[in-house]
């Protein structure tokens, strides 16, 4: 069986496609290319992302580690798809005053559809396609599940909530079943030059303005009174939680509970309002089940970093659930994932649209 695997340069990927060789299927690597914006520097330090002109180190990298391999190597190029879809998503949520998370959508629409995609159309042949994502999938009763790795603390099965049958019926993740120290373990004990690179740590290296591009648009940072405190330059400058950096100044810390693009304020309040009892999401998609016909219990994720927390969920309206927490979360914010689980599988999830 051929297999392609997206290779990042990292050592997730590395091992992956290392480990799938070891198990006898005939590897292919690929890496594809997505940033296009030649005449814009990240400052130096900030680099180490998924998305940011040391992307050319990323390529050599693993077109490196193909060649120790011994496996056949390409570069796709996917820089015009993911300008339309994840840099247009990312600007136009950040200008409403919400918080994207634009690795969902890369994995989903990029990652494992237009990559796989132009591959073929170049004339890669494959039958399955592979990533170093720490998560699961597995067939049951003719459904194809998607479950967390069994690293608590390092599982990824959030960033792919949005994969579809079609898709996860013809992937392989290879990562599922370990944890990351045994993954770096691996590729020291084969001599793989990505043992020690560190983790990408945000998905753009640089300061989100850059990639925003707009002018500055001064509003007032107001308490949940209505008091002004301050001015700010542009409600996507800050996100909901953030504590540092509002240069306004309280007799205790202030954080950020909501951005209102109509009036162009940010809402500022004490830790105590931060936290909030329920949730809608919407734009949702289901894996484990046809959907939601009734309320059910389950375990849910508001962050990719938070542990699985219960909740129960509701169905409201079409695509829409309202997500009701045993336990009051902190800051949750609109246009990030609510992702839910029954146990290590995860049933499905969606965009959070407000919050009560």
């Amino acid at each position: 069986m051929k297999v392609l695997v997206g290779l990042s340069g990292g050592v997730d990927s590395s091992v992956a496609a290392l480990i799938l060789k070891k198990q006898g299927y005939d590897v292919i690597g690929a890496t594809m290319s997505i940033w296009g914006k030649d005449g814009l520097a990240v400052a130096e330090g900030k680099h180490n992302a998924c998305y940011g002109p040391d992307e050319k180190e990323d390529i050599e990298a693993a077109k490196n580690l193909a060649n120790q391999l011994g496996i056949p190597y390409h570069v796709v190029d996917c820089v015009t798809k993911y300008e339309d879809i994840v840099i247009s998503n990312f600007k136009k949520e950040y200008l409403q005053g919400h918080t994207p998370n634009p690795c969902v959508w890369c994995n989903a629409l990029i990652k494992f559809g237009v990559l796989p995609e132009i591959a073929r159309l170049n004339g890669v042949e494959f039958d399955k396609f592979a990533t170093g994502h720490y998560a699961k999938v597995e067939e049951e009763n003719g459904r194809f599940l998607l479950k967390r790795g069994i690293a608590p603390h390092k599982d990824q099965s959030y960033f792919l909530y949005r994969l579809k049958q079609e898709q996860l019926k013809n992937i392989i993740l290879p990562l599922g079943n370990y944890t990351k120290d045994q993954i770096r373990q691996i590729a020291k004990e084969n001599g793989l030059q990505a043992a020690d690179k560190p983790d990408s740590q945000d998905f753009y290296g640089g300061d989100y303005n850059e990639l925003l591009n707009v002018e500055d648009k001064i509003g007032n940072i107001v308490n949940t009174e209505g008091k002004v405190l301050g001015t700010h330059k542009g409600i996507w400058n800050y996100t909901i939680g953030q504590r540092k950096g509002l240069g306004v100044s309280a007799s205790e810390a202030l954080y950020v509970l909501e951005l209102r693009k109509e009036t162009n304020e940010v809402v500022v309040g004490f830790a105590d309002k931060t936290f909030k009892k329920s949730l809608i999401a919407n734009d949702l998609n289901w894996i484990a089940i046809d959907g939601l016909k009734e309320a059910r219990k389950c375990q849910a994720k508001i962050r990719s970093t938070q542990q699985p927390v219960d909740v129960e969920i509701r169905p409201i309206g079409e695509n829409q659930v309202e997500v009701i927490f045993d336990d009051m979360q902190k800051s949750i914010a609109i246009g990030q994932s609510a992702v839910f689980y029954d146990g290590d599988v995860v049933l499905g999830g969606g965009v959070i649209e407000s919050v009560k």
